[in-house]
């Protein structure tokens, strides 16, 4: 659509109908001078600017997930520990009460029932103390983790970012299990704190994060 300008007559420079000075020389325009009529110049497309995609930074802490697949692989070796143990213990017991009641027709004797109880509780002692013995070793250690936290290149560390110790490591192995009550809700934590923590690593002070 044509719009209306004057052009100065000192340096001839295109301006505004409107205006009283030159845009370029400053130069005072006459107000009775009949504006011209020109054809508005058309406008070059000029491309938006291209805002370059800038991804959110990747958290350094271990997230919720691949915790958990740490966890697994380290529940997998502890139990491939521990079947070979249960086998040992606990099960020539069961296969005594079972011959026992196949041959007697008769309920297994006392002496038998608490034979059996004990090879469980030393059982169960035993798996629970193994336990906390690979993850507190393991986390004190060089590689600040346990196996499954060293195959997934994770390791715990002190809010400052230093190596725990065995004391602190078996402090946030017996809180994992206030993490486990209520649903294991202190778990679920991970998924929703900004760094990543769970319960137990709020009352021992770590932190796990990706190396």
């Amino acid at each position: 659509m044509p719009e209306n300008f004057i052009f100065c007559s000192k340096c001839g420079a295109q301006n505004s109908a409107a205006a009283q000075f030159c845009q370029n020389c400053g130069l005072t325009l006459s107000s009775n001078l009949a504006p011209t009529q020109v054809a508005a110049p058309a406008r070059a497309y000029v491309a938006a600017p291209q805002v370059a995609y800038v991804p959110d930074p990747v958290t350094p802490y271990g997230g919720f997930w691949i915790r958990f697949l740490a966890h697994l692989i380290d529940h997998f070796i502890l139990g491939a520990v521990a079947a070979p143990l249960f086998f040992i213990m606990v099960l020539p017991s069961i296969v005594r009460i079972a011959h026992q009641a196949e041959q007697n027709q008769e309920p297994p004797s006392p002496e038998l029932i608490v034979t059996i109880i004990s090879s469980v509780f030393v059982y169960i002692a035993l798996a629970f103390v193994g336990q906390w013995l690979y993850e507190a070793l393991l986390t004190s250690s060089s590689w600040q983790g346990t196996i499954g936290k060293r195959v997934l290149r994770l390791k715990v560390v002190d809010e400052a970012g230093n190596r725990i110790g065995f004391g602190r490591a078996t402090g946030r192995f017996f809180a994992k299990i206030l993490s486990s009550m209520f649903f294991c809700i202190g778990f679920i934590m991970i998924a929703f704190t900004d760094k990543k923590r769970g319960l137990h690593d709020m009352l021992a002070g770590t932190l796990v994060m990706k190396y």
